[in-house]
């Protein structure tokens, strides 16, 4: 393999020279700076990173912790993370969460040691006293789609609240009443947000949510079959199940089959994080989608605005429901829900 060496005596340079030319630095005249890249590609040359990061105090690579791998969403998430990074040159390592904060901090420790320049995060709970202290230490951090509330860091993230009104609206205009939702951790702002957004929903039109119809979950799917299993038991199960997330949807759908019920003719059910997947069940479930591609772009985009030194914003785009079969509809019509530019506020 060659060496920065063997590049300065191809192209009749010093090393000095040679490493000016590597690290963009002006004072090459331009035609050293041919030399030494025709060199550079005649030899197969590739910069040691490890030793260009000690010199220039960075790495080139940020870090990722995700919530859940397993989560159709948090995968496509990573996907656009990573494709948006490379474009701008930075490399990404990424970290599963598994929904456990002792692993996300496990993650970030190790990330924060490897000397990456910036940190995307989304929180498996609001209480990590790491990630508070990474904060407070000035590193480049960006929260997406769960931030930690109190947390000087930009956040970008999808605002749920129309899309689950408009739900709402849609399952009342189809005569439902009796509506149950699978709630996911109140530790998370995902989970509290969007059992906020479904209590405001439904009082609008009157309609109450007892005890009974709330469940608990954990954004995974078995959590979404156990919480289901109790609502088909109770006397006067619901009409509709509202899962918020994509996995506990499933989770969801799955008990509803073992009692030999079917949707949505025995009960309806939809879901927030729509997902490749749901077009191809049996019928198409109804869902709120996020515009997970943009949120992982953008969350990029505003982590390397920190990184080098320009003013991050923070970032929130409109989720849309999109209208299937799985809640009694009659066609799949697509609802006109928000679609209203990025709201972005400087942080």
């Amino acid at each position: 393999m060659a060496s920065i060496k063997d590049v300065a005596a191809q192209a009749g340079v010093s090393v000095a020279t040679v490493s000016r030319v590597l690290n963009d630095h002006p004072s090459v005249s331009a035609e050293a700076r041919a030399r030494v890249l025709a060199a550079v590609e005649a030899l197969g040359y590739r910069p040691n990173a490890v030793a260009r990061s000690l010199r220039t105090d960075q790495t080139r690579t940020l870090g990722l912790v995700i919530s859940d791998v397993l989560n159709p969403y948090f995968t496509e998430l990573a996907r656009s993370v990573e494709e948006e990074a490379r474009a701008r040159g930075y490399s990404v390592i990424i970290g599963n969460a598994d929904e456990r904060p002792e692993l996300q901090d496990h993650h970030v420790r190790t990330l924060l040691d490897r000397r990456i320049d910036g940190l995307l995060v989304s929180p498996t709970d609001g209480g990590s006293p790491l990630m508070l202290d990474a904060a407070r230490a000035g590193t480049p951090m960006v929260f997406v789609d769960r931030w930690i509330p109190g947390v000087d860091v930009p956040v970008v993230r999808t605002d749920g609240q129309a899309a689950v009104r408009d739900l709402v609206a849609h399952l009342h205009g189809l005569g439902h009443r009796r509506l149950a939702i699978i709630a996911g951790p109140a530790a998370t702002t995902t989970g509290s947000e969007r059992i906020a957004a479904f209590r405001a929903a439904l009082a609008e039109y009157g309609i109450p949510l007892p005890d009974a119809y709330i469940g608990q979950g954990d954004f995974k799917a078995e959590s979404g079959r156990q919480v289901t299993e109790g609502f088909l038991d109770l006397p006067e199960p619901p009409e509709v199940v509202f899962a918020t997330d994509n996995l506990m949807a499933l989770g969801a759908l799955d008990a509803i089959r073992a009692r030999g019920l079917r949707v949505p003719d025995d009960i309806a059910l939809a879901a927030f994080d729509d997902i490749r997947w749901f077009v191809h069940t049996d019928p198409p479930i109804t869902a709120i989608a996020q515009p997970t591609g943009e949120l992982g772009r953008a969350a990029v985009r505003a982590l390397i605005d920190r990184i080098e030194g320009r003013p991050p914003e923070s970032v929130t785009l409109p989720a849309r429901l999109v209208v299937r079969r799985s809640c009694g509809e009659t066609a799949p019509v697509q609802s006109p829900a928000a679609q209203s530019p990025a709201r972005r506020s400087k942080s």
